[in-house]
């Protein structure tokens, strides 16, 4: 769960996070290396006195600075698009649950069992515990199996949804008439927060998500 301050990423709980913080941290380190350079460029442009009057172009200077952006371009390109589809690779799933989107509420259904659906509400800061976390506890619990795959389907009753727990690296859309569908393998034992991330109306920043992962 995101605490006060955290300027990072959540800590990871499955194999796909592992790989979404694995390619942030490259990404960034290429944006680092670039920022230094311009600035570097920079601060010597404005201490160098020094002009050049006979130069009329620079050609060798332009094929740099037009093939180095696009080699830098690759560098970033292929690593996300193997992220992208590794992201879509639906598995064999060991369960599968349904979600449906609601103004302001998720609602919950175990496809592989019969009869096993419920509403998910959050909890009224006035009904909290002391161990509860304001404006992310909810009243039921989605409880999921450790290190199983699992495929989730998502959709929406009246107005696009999207469901989002950040530490498994799952963000879904919930469309009203369409299902999506990802998959994900949680691999730690623990309770893990989410929220609605699309803005769905007056209620949107109160339909939190909680995930109970348990050994099985």
């Amino acid at each position: 769960m995101s605490t006060w301050a955290n300027l990072g990423l959540q800590d990871s709980s499955s194999p796909l996070m592992e790989q979404l913080i694995f390619f942030h941290d490259h990404t960034l380190l290429i944006l680092v290396m670039i920022t230094v350079l311009v600035g570097y460029l920079m601060i010597m442009l404005l201490f160098n006195k020094y002009v050049n009057r006979y130069l009329l172009h620079g050609q060798t200077i332009e094929i740099i600075w037009t093939i180095l952006p696009a080699i830098i371009l690759l560098f970033i390109a292929f690593p996300s698009l193997r992220l992208l589809y590794l992201l879509d690779e639906i598995n064999e799933p060991s369960i599968t649950l349904k979600t449906i989107g609601h103004q302001w509420y998720w609602s919950y259904e175990y496809s592989d069992f019969t009869n096993i659906e419920f509403d998910s509400y959050m909890i009224p800061t006035n009904e909290l515990s002391l161990d509860s976390f304001r404006l992310l506890d909810v009243d039921n619990r989605v409880v999921l199996p450790m290190n199983s795959q699992i495929r989730i389907l998502v959709t929406a009753a009246d107005v696009i949804h999207s469901w989002t727990v950040p530490a498994l690296g799952v963000k879904v859309d919930g469309t009203p008439g369409r299902l999506n569908q990802t998959n994900f393998l949680i691999n730690r034992p623990g309770l893990f927060y989410g929220q609605c991330s699309e803005i769905c109306g007056a209620n949107h920043s109160f339909m939190p998500i909680v995930i109970e992962s348990i050994p099985v």
